[in-house]
């Protein structure tokens, strides 16, 4: 694989784009693409990603599932991560959610921010509805980052 970081502009620049960041999850992450995760910003950590209307994400009740809900909070730290250091082989070394309440059937939006960058990363994910900006749900997660 081809190094995808692009060399920031400023400091607080993006080490990806976005365009890049979609390569890379077509190329190495393509579990993104069987849930049908759109990632739709990336910052200089931070990121949004939104886990699209789908009966295949539902359980019992109409809701969507809980590992729906992990996996979409995973990739949208895993977005801030590499928006933040540019390193592409991060990988997750602790998530813990807390379910505020029911998803509701619908998309679900994953908004990523970093609190702490460097080798262990940390951050907060907030999933909400697409018609609500009432929290669903709260995500804070740690991440192994690679030496570059």
């Amino acid at each position: 694989m081809t190094d995808l970081a692009v060399p920031p502009a400023r400091a607080d620049a993006p080490r990806i784009s976005l365009p890049a960041f979609h390569a890379l999850l077509t190329e190495q992450h393509p579990f993104s693409l069987l849930l049908g995760i759109e990632v739709t910003q990336i910052g200089y950590g931070t990121a949004r990603a939104v886990l699209p209307a789908r009966d295949s994400h539902q359980r019992l009740g109409g809701i969507v599932a809980g590992p729906m809900l992990m996996g979409l909070a995973d990739l949208a730290m895993y977005a801030a991560v590499v928006g933040a250091t540019g390193q592409t082989h991060a990988v997750t070394a602790s998530l813990t959610i807390n379910f505020l309440r029911k998803s509701p059937a619908g998309a679900i939006v994953a908004d990523a921010r970093l609190l702490k960058v460097g080798r262990l990363s940390a951050g907060e994910v907030i999933l909400t509805s697409e018609h609500s900006d009432e929290p669903l749900a709260h995500i804070v997660s740690t991440w192994s980052v690679p030496k570059p």
